[in-house]
């Protein structure tokens, strides 16, 4: 047991370097070659690897949807990795991921888990525009060097939008409540990898009648706190004046959402500017991590309402 706890410390002590561990798995052949890929999964969102149980087919279920499994006393959607990225396992599936994401617990089919490894988040890079909708980012497991094995990040949020379109909520404006009227000349900054996670977040703040700018990654959001701060200066203002609030993610490539929060808050420049996280990362860990880098708020993705009385707190 404590060696346990020690572990869980230990991996929760690696957000004040910008660092984090990915469980590295395949899935099987990749679409059109006999090359089976290295994939990877934030440990922090593992839960357990299991033998794979028992499953029970569900009837009319959605095709990558293997059925469910009783695990300790919880029936859990079994969802087909390898068929939802197309890949070809040479074996049938043995192993089960289950993971917690977002309020939600469900398990992944794959083939083989490899390795558990330890990066720094500038090892990662944004996989946008490098096609494929399903991951979000591509880190470079030995290193930043031409020959380092590349691993993809799933973006899981999207894989169970389109596994399971029936779980996610409609943003309206009956869920978000009154619209927030911001000073003039105020907006928020928002920042997250998932263009999925985005799409969500805009639509909401476009729903609040909030004006905001998006950024992909923690990096790109601490220039541009750096920029908005520099031009508010030559105005003979502050950052205060043109950011109401910071909206950040946690896992994001070159920076993560713990390091933004901490380079804002230790700045008496911005100190002073509400940090809300958004993440899917949940659990009694990290939202207590949350509140040692100075956070104002932590909110668990993805509920409209939750989401509007957060900011709504935060700017009060």
């Amino acid at each position: 047991m404590n060696t346990a706890l020690h572990e869980i410390d230990e991996r929760t002590n690696l957000t004040a370097t910008n660092k984090f561990e990915l469980l590295l798995f395949k899935l099987g052949d990749a679409p059109g070659t006999h090359q089976r890929e290295l994939f990877g999964i934030n440990v922090f969102k593992i839960r357990e690897i299991l033998v794979m149980p028992t499953i029970t087919a569900i009837a009319n279920a959605p095709a990558n949807v293997m059925g469910v499994a009783n695990i300790r006393g919880q029936v859990i959607t079994v969802i087909n990795l390898p068929k939802v990225i197309g890949c070809t396992p040479k074996k049938e599936l043995p192993i089960l991921l289950v993971t917690e994401y977002a309020r939600s617990t469900q398990a992944f089919a794959v083939e083989e888990v490899n390795e558990i490894v330890r990066l720094e988040w500038s090892q990662v890079i944004a996989a946008e525009g490098k096609g494929g909708n399903m991951v979000t980012s591509i880190a470079r497991i030995d290193g930043n060097t031409e020959d380092s094995r590349l691993a993809q990040v799933l973006d899981v949020e999207q894989i169970l939008r389109d596994v399971l379109p029936s779980a996610t909520e409609a943003i309206t404006p009956e869920k978000v409540g009154p619209k927030i009227k911001l000073p003039a000349g105020k907006m928020i900054l928002a920042a997250d990898d998932s263009p999925l996670a985005r799409s969500m977040i805009e639509k909401e703040l476009k729903t609040l009648d909030v004006p905001y700018v998006m950024t992909h990654t923690g990096l790109e959001a601490w220039k541009r706190i750096q920029s908005i701060s520099d031009a508010a200066a030559a105005e003979g203002k502050t950052l205060q004046d043109k950011i109401a609030l910071v909206l950040t993610d946690l896992e994001m490539p070159e920076m993560d959402g713990f390091t933004l929060t901490r380079n804002i808050k230790s700045d008496q420049r911005f100190k002073s500017v509400p940090v809300v996280i958004h993440s899917s990362l949940t659990g009694e860990a990290n939202e207590n991590h949350v509140k040692s880098v100075g956070a104002d708020a932590f909110i668990a993705k993805f509920e409209a309402g939750e989401l509007a009385d957060t900011i709504r707190k935060a700017l009060a």
